[in-house]
């Protein structure tokens, strides 16, 4: 089953989507958003695949067009995201870039930072940032999720509160990572929101794509138009998602809505290529001694997405443009330039 919010309000209208993500039907005669649909997901889970059959059976006369520019995020705000660092190779390089080794403990216990979450960006919307020269980077990620997840929850337990399955583009700001993390309090002003893929899709949809608590499949990113690479997601993930949903929930609940992304998606083999910036830029030192591709600047385009076997989009694409950000204290407006 495929789901998505079209645009409307703070909490978007819940839509079911057919398998192709050529058309839809609205949903609200089930749940009017999203969030109400996680809310009581046992309840309405069984109505929303009936209309997902019918859709898909072509009983439904009435299903619209589906244009993903006018998808919201699946969640247009969430209660809580909890972004992972599942990807070793990705945190060895990174860690390089800034001079820092990575410590053993590493292998076994997951990294875990809190991100924004009453901001999502739509996955059109654009990356506004205030200033070039923080270092616009994007990161291509898996991100899941779940129902309400008790604390304690074993990682044997978890992988049955996974609901959703979507791709997340974490964007992040590297010139302002270094100082930031220096405190030693964490992620914060280098962390601005994020973008996630149109359609979110049940983790049986994925079929045996989806096994181990993984999901199985290369992630394509572009930027201006070139491929940056298509490392698979299923390989050299050190930490499955109910290994990541396990670790959040150690001392707390989860609370339905609550998304776990899987960090970069990174493969060390380097015909793969990359995910992010920031990780062809450490190669290109390691192999090169010096650093020569340039982080994002303005007008430069992101596109994030996965084909299925047969070439078809599996969640639809995140695509933005990088563009300015300011703010006039004068009249308190936002001047957002697409």
């Amino acid at each position: 089953m495929k789901l998505a919010s079209l645009k409307n309000g703070r909490d978007g209208t819940l839509i079911v989507v057919d398998r192709h993500l050529k058309k839809y039907v609205a949903a609200g005669s089930v749940a009017p958003t999203m969030q109400a649909a996680l809310d009581d997901w046992a309840h309405v889970v069984p109505q929303l695949r009936d209309i997902y059959a019918a859709l898909e059976g072509g009983k439904i006369t009435d299903a619209k067009p589906f244009d993903p520019r006018q998808c919201a995020a699946p969640l247009p705000r969430a209660y809580q995201i909890a972004d992972g660092s599942a990807y070793l190779n990705h945190v060895m390089l990174v860690r390089k870039a800034r001079g820092a080794e990575m410590p053993p403990e590493f292998l076994h216990d997951p990294l875990i930072y809190q991100a924004v979450s009453d901001i999502i960006l739509a996955p059109y919307d654009p990356i506004n940032v205030p200033d070039e020269s923080y270092g616009i980077d994007y990161e291509a990620e898996i991100a899941v999720i779940t129902d309400d997840v008790p604390m304690g929850v074993t990682a044997q337990d978890a992988e049955r509160h996974i609901k959703l399955v979507m791709l997340m583009n974490d964007v992040s700001l590297r010139n302002l990572i270094p100082n930031e993390l220096g405190k030693g309090f964490g992620f914060f002003q280098s962390k601005p929101p994020s973008a996630f893929t149109p359609v979110a899709v049940t983790t049986d949809e994925l079929g045996d794509k989806w096994a181990g608590g993984k999901l199985n499949l290369p992630v394509i990113s572009h930027v201006n138009g070139h491929e940056m690479g298509r490392p698979d997601a299923g390989v050299e993930m050190q930490f499955d998602f109910p290994a990541l949903i396990a670790h959040a929930a150690r001392t707390r609940p989860l609370g339905a809505g609550t998304i776990i992304g899987s960090g970069t998606v990174s493969n060390s083999d380097r015909s793969k290529g990359i995910s992010c910036l920031a990780e062809i830029r450490m190669i290109e030192k390691i192999e090169q001694g010096e650093m020569k591709t340039p982080f994002l600047k303005y007008g430069d385009t992101v596109r994030i997405e996965i084909l299925d076997d047969q070439g078809h989009s599996v969640f639809g694409a995140i695509e933005q443009k990088v563009a300015p950000y300011a703010y006039d204290e004068k009249t308190g407006a936002k001047k957002i330039y697409a």
